[in-house]
Formats: structure tokens, sequence, C-alpha cells
């Protein structure tokens, strides 16, 4: 792993980061049936906790045009300028997916274990967000490993109905675009339709104008990050 501070200027201007803001990067290497390795960036607020605090860490998982071998690609979308802007008490962290894969929650789980291990994460507040691809690869992490997780957000994605019992005490807020062709709402309608008949309080938000590209409000969105905060894994066992 290597801190990058030569560069932290210039990365500040191009992502809306704060001066002064630690930046980490690093790869984490998991084998499932295979070996996988995933690059991955970490952004922690610029106020460092106090001594013994610990933070939220919002994992983010990025669509299938950010896969590849250059990190930078991760930022292209993502919740990293709204966090920074308004110098939320949050650590980000964003891995990429390698060329022609998609998602594994096995390695997802994996690396959120080394973040925790590394960081000063609140074990009480992961949240887990995506959108496309990383919409899907959220459900399906969340379906795999709820008890590990705060909340989710889950944008112009979709999952497997029959996890719904599974996620039923998981809080999820879901988004997507009336007007998606790429990923039509019906995928993200049904996984909500199931959560509410299994008996969970599923947020659902439907933007009627718009395509595929429904992350755009949802990252900018105030209410998201209040929302996000007030949930804690502690209040649901």
């Amino acid at each position: 792993m290597k801190r990058i501070s030569l560069f932290l200027i210039a990365f500040a201007v191009l992502a809306g980061l704060p001066a002064g803001a630690v930046e980490t990067t690093g790869t984490f290497t998991h084998r499932v049936s295979y070996e996988v390795t995933y690059p991955y960036l970490v952004i922690e607020p610029e106020a460092k906790p106090a001594e013994g605090e610990r933070l939220p860490l919002l994992v983010f998982l990025h669509g299938a045009g950010e896969r590849g071998t250059d990190l930078a690609a991760v930022r292209v979308h993502g919740p990293f300028l709204f966090v920074a802007e308004n110098q939320l008490p949050i650590i980000i962290a964003a891995p990429q997916c390698p060329p022609r894969q998609s998602w594994e929650p096995q390695v997802i789980a994996a690396l959120i274990d080394r973040l925790v291990a590394e960081f000063p994460v609140d074990e009480d507040r992961i949240y887990l967000t995506g959108l496309s691809m990383g919409g899907y690869g959220t459900w399906y992490t969340a379906a795999a490993y709820p008890g590990r997780l705060a909340a989710i957000v889950p944008i112009c994605g979709g999952g497997l109905v029959e996890a719904a019992s599974r996620l039923a005490r998981l809080p999820a807020w879901v988004f997507h675009g009336a007007r998606d062709t790429v990923v039509r709402p019906e995928e993200s309608e049904r996984m909500v339709e199931a959560l509410r008949d299994a008996g969970a309080e599923v947020r659902y938000t439907l933007y009627p104008d718009a395509g595929h590209d429904s992350w755009t409000q949802t990252y900018a969105d105030p209410e998201l990050y209040a929302w996000l905060l007030a949930q804690r894994r502690a209040d649901r066992e």
C-alpha cells in the first residue's frame, strides 16, 4: 500500500477533495475459485477523528464502464464530490473491478474486513452503494452478507427476489430512472416489491425524467447522506 501526498493538491482539484484530506491507494487480492485483485482508493476526511473515535465507511461500487486498470476511473461518478465539499465525517472506499469481470461479493466482504483492520471504521456504520453494475453488486453482496452492513443504496441495478427474506431487516434506499433503457426500472421495482412483501421498510425513488444516469442527482442529494448516517447495524440487533 502507498500513501500519495505528493499529488494530493492536484487530486484535490480534480476530484473536489479538500486540501489536507488523506488519500490512500492499494491493491487487494482474494482467492475465490480463482484469484481476484481489486485496486482500491480510500479517502479519509480532512478532520482527523479524536483518539478512539470510529468513522462510518461508505463502500462505492462503480459501473461496467469504469472497469480496468486505471484507478482514476473510479472517480468519474459516485459520492466523492459531495462528501468532500460538505466535509462529511465519512471514509469512502472505492475498489476497481478488473476488465471483463463483475463484482464478487466474497471479495468485497473480504476487502471490507481489511479496511476495518487498517482504518478507524465504525463497524456499526458500514454502508454499501453502487450504480448499474455496481447496483447489482450492491444487491448481491448485501444478500450474501446482510449482517455485515448497516444500510445499502443500490442505484439502477437489480438483484435476486429470492434473497428478499435475508434482506428484510437491512435498511435500503433504492434509486432508478423511469426512462432507463439500459437497466429497466422493473429490475429495482421487483426487488422493492419483494422486500416489502417480506416486511421490509424500503425506500424507493423513481426519477420520472431520468434515463440510465440516476446516480448524479442521487449522490448530490443531502437527504441521502443524512439518512445513511442515521443507520446503525446495532439498531436492528
